[in-house]
């Protein structure tokens, strides 16, 4: 088949690629014969155009600054295809009406389009928020205390390399899972909703797109004059520095009392305890949800005004005869101590929840394989993705890991070898916890390759690293592909052309999330802050991956005895709230998330509160459904998000490269 496809020029032409009769609810039921017969759209139908492409390359890349950005921040992806399908619809339909094209885009494009987004702005940038900042923080020392990052090139080739791996993984879980299983992937069928919503009611949409961009521009102004380090002064020190016209944070919580710590009262924002006002912040709350960031400041408060003081004041005689507290001080208790008790209570939360699937994790060794084969008939053959495809990605792919784990990344060829075949296993059980749930456990699957290559390759550190990121990195992939692939089959879409589309869009994914990685995070201070000054990233993610990576690298007796307490009592935490999850279902939404309380601990207390309030303000907004206000929550925060976050990319970029 071609590459590309013709775009549709002509009103009949453009009727043939109208929405489905039938309701993506409905095609959902449908058996494989049944969808060939009565939902595939075939061969001509316009989908893969240049247009359909340049669209989703360009606002992934985009979005896949908002999601480097957000990720370092608070340790999460947030999904970008339902925004890119409101933002393309709106600009195609723009652009159509200003006769720059004959015809909007189609659905189908838009599906196509979705693919390519999606892949730019998700699918390339999980290991730029965890395994990279960790390897980088990992290389921090009295010599070095900006680390020794990597070269660009190697990070855009492991990049790269990861995100074909896991789309090639996801080809022969496709007719399983989705065509015959029909397992549900709600985003990807929330995307196929939203896109014939727009499509049979337009309006809607434009007041959505208005909303997100409305709130992009407010907060990217808002931003200018908190990122931008426009104006000189000097420091305490006498020292010429230059900082920006708004603060980034507020101290107005010093006027409550003060917590008592190693003989002295120290105000709460020495504590970390300061109004963060940052849009994409109380936008991520907005989105996460009450119980989560509530679960979040929860926690954080502990740390401030219970397990911080204790750290300050516990002493303890290091191997080299120094005598040491757990933690340096109230504003680092969250990396000193607090990441030693949330990072282990986020690995057993996980670990457990995940042995809890185990049908899941049987269902997806039984039945896996269905590419299309020579024996399927003609219109099959030319439509599924033949499995020589599958083979051709994963060997290309595995043969550029390995190479560069090898040469860059202190990770033996064998065990490269091996941590890729971990990966396939990996991925798959990812992949069906996603079709079934929704969420992609990255976490989970990178933890078990930690402590797989904790024991194999005891105290190498890199290579316990960034195998987790093979693993993590991949299984992001495949479960992208596959919710895209699902929002084609709810309408009728071709699936070797939404493969394409999702390959072409890594190429823009992997540029825009190294360029925004490298723009973000010049030097390890970035992630660490520095005297006086809060880490403007404190990549949650990374600090949990490096816990673990240290662990296996310093061995437990080199840390302070709380560490090591800290390590148990997180890990028995998390057991018992995943636990009292199980018990008690009808209840879950009452009982205190594990994620949300180990996030707390590993995160300096501003971002708990700011995502807290911005939940808050969801909920309230979300009280009457159906009202204007509860529709318009997703479409203002990402708009909120994509303000800060592209303009925040921007303002590094000048305050690094020319203000410096």
């Amino acid at each position: 088949m071609p590459l590309f496809q013709r775009a549709p020029s002509s009103a009949e032409e453009l009727e043939k690629s109208r929405p489905l009769d039938l309701s993506p609810d409905a095609v959902a039921e449908l058996d494989e014969d049944a969808w060939y017969a009565r939902v595939y759209r075939g061969e001509e139908a316009p989908q893969l155009t240049v247009r359909a492409v340049a669209m989703g390359a360009a606002l992934g890349f985009f979005l896949s600054l908002t999601n480097v950005y957000l990720g370092l921040k608070i340790g999460w992806h947030i999904g970008v295809a339902l925004t890119a399908c409101i933002l393309s619809f709106t600009i195609g339909s723009a652009l159509h009406r200003a006769r720059f094209s004959r015809t909007p885009l189609t659905i189908l494009e838009n599906t196509a389009m979705a693919s390519t987004a999606s892949a730019a702005g998700y699918a390339t940038g999980n290991t730029l928020i965890a395994s990279i900042p960790a390897l980088l923080l990992l290389s921090v020392s009295p010599e070095h205390p900006g680390g020794v990052g990597l070269p660009w090139a190697v990070v855009g080739a492991w990049v790269f390399f990861l995100a074909v791996l896991g789309t090639s993984l996801a080809i022969p879980m496709k007719r399983s899972m989705i065509n015959r299983e029909k397992l549900r992937f709600p985003s990807g069928t929330a995307a196929a909703v939203l896109l014939r919503s727009l499509y049979d009611e337009g309006g809607g949409a434009a007041g959505k797109a208005r909303a997100l961009l409305y709130a992009a521009l407010g907060c990217g102004v808002l931003q200018v004059f908190r990122g931008l380090d426009v104006v000189k002064g000097l420091d305490g020190d006498g020292k010429l520095v230059r900082h920006a016209l708004l603060p980034g944070m507020l101290s107005v919580f010093d006027w409550l009392p003060a917590v008592p710590a190693a003989g002295k009262r120290i105000v709460l924002s020495a504590w970390n305890v300061k109004l963060d006002y940052g849009p994409a912040l109380i936008a991520a709350g907005a989105l996460v949800g009450v119980r989560v960031t509530a679960s979040m400041a929860l926690s954080g408060l502990f740390m401030v005004l219970f397990l911080g003081p204790a750290a300050l004041e516990s002493r303890w005689e290091n191997p080299l005869g120094v005598v040491v507290a757990a933690a340096k001080g109230p504003g680092t208790v969250w990396k000193d101590i607090g990441v030693w008790v949330g990072a282990p209570l986020m690995v057993s939360a996980g670990i457990l929840t995940f042995a809890f699937q185990w049908r899941t994790i049987a269902r997806a060794f039984r039945g896996i394989g269905g590419g299309a084969r020579a024996e399927e008939s003609p219109v099959v053959a030319a439509t599924e993705v033949p499995t020589s495809w599958f083979a051709a990605g994963a060997i290309f792919a595995s043969t550029g890991i390995v190479g560069v784990g090898w040469r860059f990344l202190e990770i033996p060829m064998p065990y490269g070898v091996l941590a890729v075949l971990m990966t396939a296993v990996l991925a798959l059980v990812a992949c069906r916890t996603t079709g079934e749930s929704d969420i992609t456990p990255t976490g989970a699957m990178g933890k078990i390759m930690q402590l797989s290559y904790g024991v194999l390759l005891t105290q190498n550190a890199s290579a316990n690293l960034m195998t987790a990121g093979i693993t993590a990195g991949a299984a992001a992939a495949s479960a992208d592909l596959l919710t895209d692939l699902k929002t084609g089959y709810l309408l009728g879409a071709n699936p070797r052309r939404q493969l394409v589309a999702q390959l072409l869009g890594i190429v823009p994914g992997t540029v825009a999330s190294v360029l925004g990685y490298a723009i973000l995070v010049p030097d390890a201070s970035a992630l660490t802050g520095a005297p006086g000054q809060d880490a403007a990233f404190p990549a949650p993610a990374a600090q949990a991956w490096l816990a673990v990576a240290r662990i296996f690298k310093e061995g437990v007796g080199h840390l302070h005895p709380m560490a090591r307490h800290g390590i148990f009592w997180g890990l028995v935490t998390g057991v018992v709230l995943t636990l009292l999850e199980r018990a008690l279902p009808r209840h879950r939404k009452y009982l205190p998330s594990p994620t949300g309380i180990g996030l707390g601990l590993v995160l300096p207390f501003y971002q708990p509160l700011a995502m807290l309030l911005g939940a808050v303000l969801a909920a309230i907004a979300g009280r009457t459904k159906g009202s204007r206000a509860a529709e318009l929550v997703v479409p203002v925060a990402s708009g909120m998000i994509a303000g800060e976050s592209i303009v925040g990319v921007v303002a590094a970029a000048v305050n690094n490269f020319v203000l410096r």
